[in-house]
């Protein structure tokens, strides 16, 4: 959400900011709503200062006697007082029409973000490890890995389409990631959250999915949604909240189920686990001080580098452009793994800096300290942060992957064991 402030103070920036995020100048649009909201607010608030002062008019005309002109007033007051709820539901429809149409534009990029339009504009900041050679062809997961318990035709017969039943071996390594990665977090000072899987739209709104993105979300019968990612439970945790500034940063982190319509996906990644409606993913959000934001985005990345390195796995860390960017974010790191399968990299995690962007919309708070050293009694906006450390299903992915042999085993890597039972190998037909 964006400060109508911002807009006043620079409209051919604000618009040059939009068109950066493939977005349609807009600040004429919405200046004239502003215009006419301000104009409405004023005209009611001059009509119950006048109807105030009336009706204190009334009582003083009556004390001297003066009964025309207190029946002049008593006309006037009723006039005002059938009149004034008409302006003032129109002042507040502008401000509903005003505020609809800021909450439908994306967050402006930051300043060090690259131009681009897709993905093509993205930058590559650093790689880490080197992928591995194979003495065979090494398979894509969705080739070996049903002979080691992924059983994509049974989810296809209960679900549908982009489901997988795990059996065995390969669901107790899913569940040994998880795991894994929940207690890499907590080590990096995330604290441990289980938070609802359906959400109100009030949440939904807070984080970004709506009203835009509402096809890409599963809606029940009850009017809640099922969370498209822990991020919109976890960072509504201070929605509406005015926090202490010892409160800060906030830093959070759960494993949960996350559910996706990908409605604008048809066609892609439509084998294997890539792209799912159902799927697991660790979640970190971070809840800042704004000077804290920058360094906070940086350490979180790292937080989730260090998983893949813990496994092994090389990636490679992009900086996206501002076409490429989710809607709330200002600034995105991707981490990239590399799949021999498919040779190529491709997304594990993305990590963004969203600035004051989502606070606006929850109106979450804090209260800075002064000069002083103490809190001040002004308020700001805080900062939130939100990326994957990491998404489970590709994670396994990399794993198989990477890991494969040429009998279509899978050596599970050193720092998974104790998280396996004693399990160090994926068997075909274990």
């Amino acid at each position: 959400m964006h400060d109508i402030r911002l807009v006043r103070d620079d409209p051919a920036a604000f618009d040059a900011a939009l068109l950066k995020r493939g977005a349609e100048p807009a600040s004429t649009s919405l200046l004239a709503l502003d215009e006419d909201r301000r104009a409405l607010q004023t005209r009611a608030q001059e009509g119950q200062n006048r109807r105030n002062e009336a009706s204190k008019a009334i009582g003083k005309a009556m004390a001297q006697g003066d009964s025309d002109t207190a029946e002049a007033l008593k006309a006037e007051v009723a006039q005002l007082k059938d009149t004034l709820p008409a302006l003032e539901a129109e002042a507040k429809d502008k401000a509903d029409a005003l505020d609809a149409m800021l909450a439908a534009l994306p967050n402006l990029a930051a300043p060090d973000v690259p131009d681009g339009a897709d993905e093509e504009g993205n930058v590559e900041i650093a790689r880490w490890g080197t992928p591995r050679s194979f003495n065979f062809q090494p398979k894509e997961h969705a080739d070996f890995g049903p002979a080691l318990g992924l059983d994509f035709e049974t989810a296809a017969a209960i679900s549908g389409a982009r489901f997988t039943f795990m059996r065995g071996q390969m669901a107790r390594l899913n569940r040994a990631l998880g795991a894994f990665m929940l207690d890499m977090q907590g080590s990096a000072g995330f604290t441990e959250c289980n938070p609802p899987l359906l959400v109100r739209d009030e949440a939904a709104f807070g984080t970004g999915q709506l009203p835009k993105f509402e096809e890409d979300l599963f809606r029940t019968t009850d009017g809640r949604y099922l969370i498209p990612t822990a991020e919109v439970s976890l960072t509504n945790a201070v929605r509406d909240q005015i926090l202490a500034h010892d409160q800060l940063p906030m830093k959070l982190t759960a494993l949960t189920p996350c559910f996706r319509s990908e409605a604008g996906s048809a066609g892609r990644d439509t084998r294997g686990l890539i792209r799912q409606h159902q799927f697991e993913k660790v979640e970190l959000v971070a809840i800042t001080a704004p000077d804290r934001s920058q360094q906070m985005h940086e350490d979180m990345t790292r937080a989730a580098e260090a998983v893949l390195e813990a496994l092994e796995l090389p990636y490679r860390k992009m900086l996206l452009c501002a076409g490429d960017m989710g809607f709330s974010a200002r600034k995105t790191y991707d981490l990239e793994v590399w799949l021999p399968g498919q040779d190529a990299y491709r997304e594990i995690s993305s990590i963004s800096n969203c600035g004051d962007f989502q606070a606006r919309r929850m109106k979450a708070r804090f209260k800075p300290l002064d000069e002083s050293g103490k809190p001040g009694k002004k308020t700001e906006f805080v900062h939130t942060l939100n990326g994957s450390g990491l998404a489970v299903g590709r994670t396994l992915v990399a794993l198989l992957e990477n890991y494969q042999q040429a009998d279509g085993s899978v050596t599970i890597p050193e720092a998974l064991h104790p998280y396996t039972g004693g399990l160090t190998k994926l068997e075909p037909g274990a």
